[in-house]
């Protein structure tokens, strides 16, 4: 490989993986339908933290995410990690109470038809704002999977993908 070859080439430990999934609350935090779910959020993130692969994890001074607010709606509750790569993320994901909550997500959110998880990659070290997670969504909404913007069935390399331009539709909120 010539030295011109080797800058271009992308070395996947200077990335790591940026996810966001929200989720449309049935009911309130703190009614008794969804006890369960906020009687889980701490030992699910403690389980995160210790989970091989783990970076960070968005959260207010509460010590989770449900009091900030994506996409203007206090109905949508965000949560928003970095990993240092795919693997890690599934391999947490798929395993203990996270599993067992994954299982009982129809309890706790509303189905809803557009995309509510987006993965892209930043650089080591660069934390997401829930700006850019906001823009990712609708980027992976209007365009399908980019290397800009990506699901879990559909996954890109690491890389400095640009998002391809784009009016967003009207009918890409997160209305139910």
């Amino acid at each position: 490989m010539t030295d011109a070859e080797a800058e271009n080439v992308i070395e996947p430990a200077s990335f790591e993986l940026a996810q966001v999934n929200i989720s449309r609350l049935k009911f309130p935090l703190d009614s008794a339908e969804l006890r369960d779910f906020v009687d889980s959020l701490d030992p699910v993130n403690a389980a995160a933290e210790a989970a091989d692969g783990y970076v960070w994890r968005l959260q207010s001074e509460g010590g989770d995410a449900t009091d900030i607010q994506v996409f203007g709606d206090s109905w949508l509750i965000i949560n928003m990690t970095v990993w240092r790569d795919l693997d890690a993320l599934t391999s947490f994901m798929y395993q203990g109470r996270h599993r067992e909550l994954l299982a009982r997500r129809r309890e706790w959110f509303e189905r809803v038809a557009e995309a509510m998880t987006a993965l892209w990659w930043v650089p080591a070290g660069r934390r997401p704002t829930v700006a850019e997670a906001e823009s990712r969504l609708l980027h992976l909404r209007a365009n399908g999977p980019t290397p800009y913007a990506f699901g879990l069935r559909t996954s890109f390399p690491p890389q400095g993908a640009e998002p391809v331009a784009f009016a967003v539709p009207e009918d890409l909120g997160c209305s139910v």
